[in-house]
């Protein structure tokens, strides 16, 4: 095994197979009692309402590793960020799931990829809103379309998810309409509803999507979702929920907060993140990955979840290269590794997994994930989470591999 591979992991539970501005500025949080684990949390600090905030939880630590996380859902059989698509990835037996939050006019958070909606929505079919179709500069980026942020709730409630890849994903299409756009609370409700009904903790990974920007139109994001978890007891060192974003300003005001468990989304190396440029600070991805960036990512995070590409790039035809050190160096300064996003699909795999020239047709996904887990990473985000955990099983030491 490379870097550390499966003979450092710990087994740790089972999977179900089934069916801001001023970067330097922004403190890194106050540091809590150390508990033992090296990551600068106490043990337990809640009243232990059942929800993650117990005496004796060790939180993520007691998640199965390699753990598998429900990328969107299940979006590579439903359509993404719907109650249908986190319903089947939690039945397929996903670790984790997976919520982006991006704000509506009046304030309420809602899970979409992205604030534009014209491509995961039924919103250009609504002749009352054609007048909305707008472009703004998102990030720097010129996008056309319509935006979570100029609707209320109220009328973001009159629209149906669909399936935003249908050219790779057509099956999915079949699902179109079945499902409204949810708000952060639902699933709040649906993750508590379904713990009490498996009597078990139903985990989350939350990440800000553009907080710079919605902060920029007086819709900051990290106060309305501080004050969800709090009231749905998911604020606490070991509550089962991970926050994230790729503007690690986010992730520091988060930490100030709310102390559940962080982790800093990384793009690619030449990319820098945007409240990296609107702060004037010069350090792009590559600066963030090395010792120096990741001992000062730990400063207010648990964890990391770079690109796969920066734990194995790819050369100019597609195919896996080298692996970098980035699993060791990061492991060596106390942070997890949450890569993403690993599918089933010929145009998502690596070169030598393909399998045909159809880019729809699945690949040999199994084969990609293994090389994945080799690595030693701590988790993966994958739109098929069957396809993750099977491939998981030979990664969780000690375990009767329940394919077989």
């Amino acid at each position: 095994m490379t870097q550390g591979g499966a003979a450092r992991r710990t087994v740790l539970g089972a999977a179900v197979l089934a069916a801001g501005t001023g970067i330097t500025a922004l403190a890194a949080g106050s540091a809590a009692a150390d508990d033992g684990y090296g990551d600068g949390y106490g043990a337990g600090d809640g009243a232990g309402d059942g929800r993650g905030n117990g005496d004796g939880d060790r939180g993520y630590r007691d998640l199965p590793q390699p753990t598998v996380i429900g990328h969107r859902g299940a979006s590579g059989y439903r359509p993404e960020h719907t109650i249908g698509s986190y319903q089947l990835a939690l039945d397929l037996g996903a670790d984790v799931i997976e919520q982006d939050l991006v704000p509506t006019r009046d304030g309420h958070l809602v899970c979409r990829h992205e604030n534009e909606i014209g491509g995961t929505t039924d919103v250009a079919e609504h002749p009352g809103f054609a007048a909305r179709r707008t472009t703004k500069s998102v990030d720097g980026v010129a996008v056309t379309g319509w935006f979570t942020e100029d609707f209320t709730l109220a009328e973001l409630r009159t629209l149906r998810a669909k399936e935003r890849i249908p050219a790779v994903r057509q099956r999915n299409t079949l699902y179109d309409g079945q499902w409204a756009v949810p708000t952060f609370e639902e699933v709040l409700r649906w993750a508590d509803r379904e713990g009490k009904r498996r009597g078990r903790r139903v985990w989350l990974h939350v990440e800000t999507k553009h907080p710079t920007y919605f902060r920029g139109l007086g819709l900051g994001l990290e106060e309305p979702l501080a004050k969800l978890l709090r009231r749905y007891g998911r604020d606490g060192r070991s509550a089962a929920v991970f926050l994230q974003s790729f503007e690690p300003s986010s992730i520091q005001r988060l930490s100030r907060l709310v102390s559940a468990p962080r982790v800093v989304l990384l793009s690619a190396a030449g990319t820098r993140p945007w409240d990296f440029e609107v702060a004037k600070d010069p350090r792009t991805v590559a600066d963030l990955v090395k010792p120096e960036g990741l001992k000062w990512i730990a400063g207010f995070a648990q964890g990391i979840g770079p690109t796969m590409d920066l734990i194995l790039p790819r050369d100019a035809a597609g195919k896996l290269g080298a692996p970098t050190t980035l699993v060791k160096d990061a492991h060596a300064r106390g942070l997890l590794l949450h890569p993403y996003t690993a599918r089933n699909e010929n145009s998502f795999l690596p070169a030598e997994y393909r399998k045909g020239t159809d880019p729809a047709a699945y690949g040999d996904a199994l084969g990609a994930f293994r090389t994945y887990f080799e690595q030693g990473i701590d988790g993966i985000f994958t739109d098929n989470p069957d396809t993750g955990l099977l491939a998981a099983e030979a990664f969780r030491p000690g375990r009767r591999p329940v394919n077989r």
